[in-house]
C-alpha cells in the first residue's frame, strides 16, 4: 500500500480539496494480490487503490470512463505470430502504469485514511 501510495502521490494523480456543494463523492477500496514466482514461493505482495466508479450516476458526475485491458487471447494470439516469425519475446513487470488519457471533468473521491 506504501507503494502504491507513494507512486500516486509522485505522479500528482490528485489534490486533496474541499467537497463543492451538489457534488457526489465516489469512495475507493483496496485491491490486494499474492504475486508469486514459478514454483509458487511468494515474489511480493500488491496492493491497489481502486475507484468504485459503480457509484457515479449518468448525467450527474461522470461523462465515460475506460479502462483498458488486455484478454488472454490477445496475448496468446501475439505468443503464436511471435513464435511463428521467430521474434524474441521479452517479458516485462510495470510496477504502475496509466493507460488512460487525463480526464476533463472532476472527479471527488473520498479522502484516503492512511494509517501510519
Amino acid at each position: 500500500m506504501d507503494d502504491e501510495l507513494s507512486t500516486l502521490h509522485k505522479t500528482d494523480t490528485w489534490d486533496l480539496v474541499p467537497l463543492p456543494p451538489s457534488k457526489i463523492v465516489v469512495g475507493y477500496s483496496w485491491v490486494y494480490k499474492l504475486k508469486t514466482n514459478f514454483d509458487e514461493s511468494i515474489e511480493r505482495y500488491k496492493a491497489r487503490l481502486v475507484v468504485k466508479a459503480y457509484s457515479r450516476q449518468y448525467g450527474m458526475d461522470y461523462e465515460e470512463m475506460f479502462s483498458s485491458v488486455a484478454k488472454i487471447t490477445i496475448i496468446h494470439t501475439l505468443i503464436v505470430i511471435a513464435s511463428i516469425r521467430q521474434w524474441h519475446i521479452s517479458q516485462l513487470d510495470v510496477k504502475n502504469a496509466f493507460l488512460n488519457r487525463d480526464i476533463q471533468e472532476q472527479v471527488y473521491m473520498t479522502p484516503l485514511l492512511v494509517f501510519t
